[in-house]
């Protein structure tokens, strides 16, 4: 497997996919028409060479991920939600052109509110659940006399069960189920081209739907790897120091992270791949099996933003001839 550096996401009735400084949304509509957006990738942060730096780089990733996978999903629940109900329809008609203008700059401004008080919260909720939550629980053992050590022990299992359990539960649920199979869609696309194989449905759909770089098995991989640096505060005395050591570790493990599962997603060592199973494994709860108009889905976006039949050219020597207005006329 030769990594393609394409990166996706699901999001409601589609597929987000990220190239270098592109990103397209491809949702299908309620009308069954696939709707398809491109827009140029920005970093939240600005392009700083510091900030391209190991670990710092991985924290900078992580957050920008959240901002634009939050947009992004926003966006697709729009578009794939019901049409615009008459009674609007008349309304907006009745509007001079200024009157619009200002309703959609309002309505713009509304949105990036509400996208960043969404990743806030977000995070907020993650970092209390999966990090403090383990720890607090864990801490009841100490009026039985358990040494900080064994606390620690007890804190990662708490940790892991909390988020097993969450990945269970949320993989029961119906109306995740489809997110879950376009999900799907993007790892089959993706592991579609890096092993050497032309983007179609048919590919697509015998393609695995697990893949190494999955922001799944980033999750888990931060569970592991806070686990493990959180026995550094075992020999620190005081309960409040302990706790905002772990609050102030968050960044770190998630560089610490970010950076295992790049090297993980450009290497076929066996060391590699044996680091990858746990992570690849829990993806069974968050991909599902995709239908083909949802690989059709997931080929647009990937197409709107990746050249690849110029990556199988460059990597594989496979010479795809690229289709033309007649050629999809004679297959039509």
């Amino acid at each position: 497997m030769r990594s393609s550096n394409i990166g996706g996401q699901a999001v409601m009735e589609g597929i987000m996919m990220r190239h270098k400084d592109k990103y397209s949304i491809a949702v299908r509509r309620p009308d069954q028409e696939i709707e398809l957006k491109v827009e140029d990738y920005k970093c939240i942060f600005g392009n700083h060479a510091f900030l391209k730096k190991p670990i710092i780089r991985g924290v900078v990733s992580f957050v920008d991920s959240l901002v634009v996978g939050t947009k992004c999903l926003m966006y697709s629940a729009e578009i794939a939600g019901d049409e615009e109900d008459e009674e609007t329809a008349r309304k907006n008609e009745q509007l001079t052109g200024e009157e619009r203008s200002a309703k959609k700059a309002k309505e713009d401004k509304q949105f990036k509110w509400l996208l960043y008080i969404t990743v806030a919260t977000s995070m907020v909720v993650s970092v209390a659940a999966f990090m403090f939550l383990p720890y607090v629980l864990a801490s009841l053992i100490r009026g039985v006399g358990a040494s900080e050590f064994l606390v620690t022990i007890v804190e990662a299992f708490v940790k892991l069960a909390l988020f097993m359990g969450y990945m269970f539960l949320i993989s029961r649920m119906k109306d995740i189920q489809r997110t879950f199979m376009y999900h799907g869609a993007e790892h089959k696309c993706i592991n579609c081209v890096e092993h050497g194989l032309p983007l179609t449905v048919e590919n697509v759909l015998k393609s695995s739907r697990f893949h190494k770089r999955c922001g799944t098995s980033f999750l888990f991989l931060v569970m592991l790897v806070s686990i493990v640096l959180h026995f550094v505060f075992v020999a620190v005395p005081f309960y409040w120091v302990r706790l905002l050591g772990r609050l102030l570790m968050v960044p770190v493990v998630a560089g610490i992270s970010f950076e295992i599962i790049q090297w993980a997603g450009r290497t076929d060592s066996k060391f590699a791949d044996i680091m990858s199973k746990p992570g690849l494994a829990m993806q069974k709860f968050t991909t599902k099996e995709p239908t083909a108009d949802m690989a059709e889905v997931a080929i647009k976006a990937v197409e709107a933003v990746f050249d690849w039949r110029a990556y199988l050219k460059e990597e594989f020597d496979l010479d795809i001839p690229y289709e033309t207005e007649e050629t999809e006329n004679a297959d039509s």
